[in-house]
């Protein structure tokens, strides 16, 4: 499972910049949150853009 949204929240990032950071439309990062997978290419475009590895979003972010 990615943890895409808790990521993407903890850095205080919404879904539509996410969206335009990425080139990802806005529905499928909706999707990709719900189901916790995606696509390599996709995973690393907003691993990218979070600033984090792929490996990273495979883990819940912590409390820091």
């Amino acid at each position: 499972m990615l943890y895409i949204k808790q990521h993407r929240k903890k850095l205080g990032i919404s879904v539509p910049k996410m969206s335009k950071l990425t080139g990802i439309p806005i529905r499928t990062i909706e999707d990709l949150e719900k189901r916790g997978d995606c696509l390599v290419s996709n995973a690393l475009k907003i691993a990218n853009v979070l600033g984090l590895k792929l490996d990273d979003l495979l883990t819940p972010p912590t409390d820091d």
